[in-house]
């Protein structure tokens, strides 16, 4: 789903495939989306985290839809390293 990356813009909500929120796309980098600091998801509000683009299923309604429940998501985008 690496093509659909450049249909993200930034402020995009991302969801998981369960519908719940992930966090808010900060912007593409490289193969990864990264998410703003406000929804870190360590809770500190202090990092950015990423996600791969294989996680992303589509991109619908003002939306980046991922292919895995969201508190997956969060655990992947935590040990995806801070920045």
């Amino acid at each position: 789903m690496s093509s659909s990356l450049s249909k993200i813009t930034e402020h995009m909500a991302v969801v998981g495939s369960d519908g719940q929120h992930v966090g808010t796309v900060d912007k593409v980098e490289g193969n990864r989306i990264k998410l703003t600091k406000s929804d870190d998801p360590d809770g500190t509000g202090q990092h950015h985290h990423f996600l791969s683009a294989e996680m992303v299923s589509q991109i619908e309604g003002g939306a980046v839809r991922l292919n895995v429940p969201a508190n997956e998501a969060k655990k992947a985008a935590m040990g995806s390293g801070a920045a």
